[in-house]
């Protein structure tokens, strides 16, 4: 059996871990925008995800399962 590209990028985009990854790509990058203004200058991705790792991260996931049940 043959699978073309295009098969395989679909299975991943609709695949649970690839949405997860992207939610939470996405808050990462709220968070950025947030600390950014705050900072009055860009803080970068890198700063922003660790920041948002350490002090939201864990929440966040538990507020997200909660609302999935």
């Amino acid at each position: 059996m043959s699978v073309n590209s295009n098969d395989t990028e679909q299975y991943f985009k609709n695949s649970a871990l690839y949405r997860e990854f992207l939610a939470e790509r996405e808050e990462i990058l709220k968070h950025k925008w947030i600390e950014s203004e705050k900072a009055g200058h860009d803080i970068g991705f890198e700063k922003a995800l660790l920041d948002w790792i350490v002090k939201h991260r864990a929440t966040w996931r538990t507020t997200r399962k909660a609302r999935a049940s």
